[in-house]
C-alpha cells in the first residue's frame, strides 16, 4: 500500500511532531517502520576549492561587456536605489543590480564584516530584503522575521508567527522559506503552515495575518511572495500530498483574498473564460482541467505554485509556473494532466488566465514547471519581441513571447535524455520512450534527475552582458513507478527513486547562457548541485554559493573566478546587494545547507540509504563531509 511513500517518509519520520500526529496510523506507522531511518554522523574537512570548467584563454582579463546579441531588460524596470525590496530584485526577476563599486578589479578584496546567526539549522534559501538602513530575513520554520541595522548587524526586532509545529510533517522538501517582499511600508511573508503575513516595517507589529491553506490536507507554504499594484500573489506547496495547487491574490492592505485560480478542474475553478487564448491547440478545450485526467482524479492532481511569479505592468499580466501532477507513478493518471507542469499568464487584477503553454503533458520524472520567468526584450528574426527566459526542470531553455505564449525557441542547456527536443509546432516535448515510466518498471539512467536540470534556484541576467546566469544541477536517476494510495495529509507519491551524478562525475553546474544564440558561452561545474541563486551586477561580476561552503564572484563576461570565501555552512540561499548608509556598496547571503538537495544534512538522514529524501540522498552521500548544517546572514564590503 505505502510501497512509493516509503522513501518520502525518510526525511520525516525524523521529526517528532510528524510521528506524533500520524504514527497511530496503521498504514504510516508500517511506513515509518519500513523507512528504518538511521541518523547520519559525518566528519568535517576541508576540501580543496573546484576548479572552474573555464578555458585557458578566458582566465585573461575580462573584455569589454559585450552586448551584440541585443538582449536587454523590460522598459519599464526600475532605475536602481540601491535597495532590495522583493526577493528577484524587480517584478522582472532579473536578480540584477546597477551598482558598479564591487567590479571585476576589485571584488578580490572583499572582506565579510558582520554576521548575524539565526540559532536554526536547516535549510536557509531566502534573500535577504534591504530597505533604507534595514535588513530584512526570513528564517525556515519557524519563520521569524528579524530586521536588522544593516551597518553592524544589530537587532532592531524580531516578529515570530509561531506556525503550528504539526506543518514540518507536511513539508516535503526541508522547511524552508524563500524570501519575503517589502512594499509601501510593509514586510510580506508566508509561513510553513499556509499564513500569508504583513508586518509593520518600522515597528515589526502584525499588520494582518490570513489563513490560506490547510496542513491536515498536506499543504504548506515556502514561496516567496510577490507584490504587484494592490495584490500579494501567493501560492501553496504539497504536492507529493495530493494537494490541489492554486495561485491566490491578496487585498495588500487588508489580506483578503481577491482572487483565487486553480490548477486542476471545471474551467470556472480555473478562471479560464472568454479572455483565455492559448497560442497551441492542445491547450484550447472546456474544462480540460478535468477532461484530461481520469474521473475524480483532478481533485488531488497536484500543480501547485511554490516558484517565482513575474509581472509585466504594461501588458497588466502576472507570470507563473505549475508543479507536478500528482502522483509520480504516471498509469495512475492517464491523459496530459492540465493545467499542471506549464506556464500561465493572468491579469493581475482579477486572475483572467489569458494564456498557458504546457511544457510537459503527462509528467513522468517530476519535473514542476515553476522555475523563474525572466522578463526581457529581444530581436528574433528581424523583429523585436517582449519575451521571457524560463530555464525549465527539463532541461530545456525556454524563449517565450509573454504577449501571446508562442515558444520561440527551446534548447537543452544541461545534460538530457529523456526527450530529444521541443516540437515548436505543438510545444510538446519529443520524448525518448526508453526512459518513459510506468508501473513495477525500473528505468536507469534518466537524466535529468527528479529535481530537473534545474530547480528552484534562481538565474540572474545582466543587460550588460546579455546573458542569462543559471546555476543548476547534474543528475541522473533510476526511477520505479509504484502503486499509491491517497489518505489526506501524508504523502503520495507512487515511486521509488536514486539519483547520482550526471556526466563527468560533478554534480551541479553555473552555465553562462545567451538566449538569442540559443547556447552556453561558458560552463563551472561544481561538486555539488549549485542549489543557491545567482546575483549579477553592474559591476561585471556574478555572485552565487555552493553547497560545500564557498561564497563566489565570477567574472560576468567570461566565468573566470575571481574571489571565493568560506562559510560556515553550505549556501543554499540567494545572494543580494545594497548601497549602505554610508554610500559604499554591500553584499549579503545566508548560510545553511538544506532543502532538497541537503536534506541529508538538515533532517539528519541515513547516507546508507539512497531512497532517502525521494532518493536525494543517494547522489549526496558525501555532503557530510563537506558542510555542517547551520543558519547566518553575512555581509561583505570593499575596505
Amino acid at each position: 500500500m505505502w510501497g512509493g511513500q516509503v522513501q518520502f517518509l525518510h526525511q520525516l519520520s525524523c521529526r517528532a511532531d510528524f510521528v506524533k500526529r500520524w504514527g497511530a496510523r496503521p498504514a504510516v506507522r508500517t511506513a515509518l517502520l519500513a523507512s528504518a531511518l538511521l541518523v547520519a554522523g559525518g566528519c568535517q574537512r576541508e576540501p580543496a576549492p573546484r576548479p572552474t570548467a573555464a578555458t585557458p584563454e578566458q582566465r585573461t582579463a575580462a573584455p569589454e561587456p559585450r552586448t551584440a546579441n541585443g538582449v536587454r531588460e523590460a522598459a519599464w524596470t526600475k532605475e536602481e536605489d540601491g535597495q532590495w525590496a522583493m526577493a528577484a530584485k524587480n517584478w522582472a526577476n532579473t536578480r540584477y543590480s546597477r551598482l558598479d563599486q564591487i567590479n571585476t578589479g576589485n571584488v578580490n578584496q572583499l572582506r565579510q564584516v558582520w554576521s548575524f546567526n539565526t540559532g536554526i539549522a536547516a535549510g536557509h534559501e531566502a534573500a535577504p530584503l534591504v530597505v533604507g538602513d534595514t535588513m530584512y530575513v526570513v528564517t525556515p520554520y519557524p519563520n521569524v522575521l528579524y530586521a536588522l541595522d544593516v551597518r553592524d548587524g544589530g537587532l532592531r526586532w524580531s516578529y515570530r508567527p509561531r506556525p503550528v509545529r504539526a506543518a514540518q510533517g507536511v513539508a516535503c522538501c526541508d522547511v524552508v522559506n524563500r524570501g519575503a517582499a517589502y512594499a509601501d511600508g510593509r514586510i510580506f511573508f508566508n509561513t510553513l503552515d499556509n499564513h500569508t503575513v504583513a508586518v509593520d516595517a518600522k515597528s515589526g507589529k502584525e499588520v494582518w495575518k490570513t489563513k490560506l491553506g490547510d496542513i491536515n490536507l498536506g499543504e504548506s507554504m515556502t514561496m516567496a511572495p510577490l507584490v504587484a499594484g494592490n495584490r500579494v500573489l501567493v501560492g501553496n506547496s504539497g504536492g507529493e500530498f495530493g494537494v490541489r495547487g492554486w495561485i491566490t491574490a491578496l487585498e495588500a492592505g487588508s489580506g483578503k483574498i481577491a482572487w483565487r485560480a486553480y490548477h486542476t478542474g471545471p474551467d470556472k475553478d480555473a478562471l479560464i473564460g472568454a479572455d483565455f487564448r492559448p497560442f497551441y491547440a492542445g491547450d484550447r478545450g472546456e474544462d480540460l482541467g478535468v477532461k484530461t485526467w481520469p474521473p475524480g482524479q483532478w481533485k488531488i492532481g497536484g500543480g501547485t505554485v511554490w516558484g517565482w511569479i513575474s509581472y509585466d505592468p504594461e501588458l497588466d499580466m502576472v507570470y507563473y509556473g505549475t508543479g507536478n501532477p500528482g502522483p509520480w507513478n504516471p498509469e495512475l493518471r492517464e491523459g496530459d494532466n492540465k493545467w499542471t507542469c506549464g506556464l500561465f499568464a493572468r491579469r493581475l487584477s482579477d486572475g483572467a488566465a489569458i494564456w498557458f503553454v504546457q511544457f510537459v503533458p503527462h509528467d513522468e520524472h517530476d519535473y514542476d514547471g515553476v522555475n523563474e520567468s525572466i522578463l526581457v526584450d529581444m530581436p528574433w528574426r528581424g523583429e523585436e519581441r517582449k519575451v521571457l527566459l524560463h530555464p525549465e526542470r527539463t532541461g530545456f531553455m525556454y524563449v517565450i513571447d509573454r504577449t501571446n505564449g508562442e515558444i520561440l525557441s527551446a534548447e537543452p542547456f544541461a545534460h538530457t535524455n529523456w526527450a530529444t527536443g521541443v516540437d515548436l509546432q505543438t510545444s510538446r516535448p519529443i520524448k525518448n520512450e526508453e526512459k518513459a515510466t510506468g508501473l513495477g518498471k525500473v528505468v536507469r539512467n534518466v537524466c535529468p534527475a527528479a529535481p530537473g536540470a534545474k530547480d528552484w534556484q534562481p538565474s540572474a541576467f545582466s543587460p550588460r552582458t546579455g546573458l542569462l546566469y543559471i546555476p543548476h544541477n547534474n543528475l541522473c536517476m533510476d526511477f520505479e513507478g509504484l502503486e499509491a494510495n491517497y489518505i489526506a495529509g501524508t504523502p503520495y507519491v507512487g515511486a521509488e527513486v536514486k539519483m547520482m551524478p550526471g556526466p563527468s562525475g560533478h554534480r551541479g553546474e553555473f552555465t553562462a547562457w545567451d538566449p538569442a544564440a540559443a547556447k552556453a558561452v561558458w560552463k563551472i561545474e561544481e561538486r555539488f548541485p549549485a542549489w543557491s541563486g545567482a546575483l549579477a551586477t553592474a559591476g561585471d561580476v556574478v555572485f552565487y554559493g555552493t553547497m560545500d561552503r564557498w561564497f563566489k564572484a565570477v567574472n560576468a563576461v567570461t566565468g573566470q573566478n575571481l574571489w571565493q570565501h568560506r562559510l560556515g555552512s553550505g549556501i543554499v540561499s540567494q545572494p543580494s546587494t545594497f548601497r549602505g548608509p554610508d554610500g559604499k556598496q554591500y553584499l549579503a547571503v545566508m548560510s545553511g545547507v538544506g532543502g532538497w538537495a541537503g536534506a541529508i544534512v538538515s533532517g539528519q538522514l541515513s547516507a546508507e540509504d539512497g531512497t532517502g529524501a525521494l532518493g536525494f540522498v543517494n547522489a549526496m552521500k558525501d555532503l557530510p563531509e563537506h558542510t555542517a548544517a547551520g543558519g547566518a546572514v553575512h555581509v561583505f564590503a570593499l575596505p
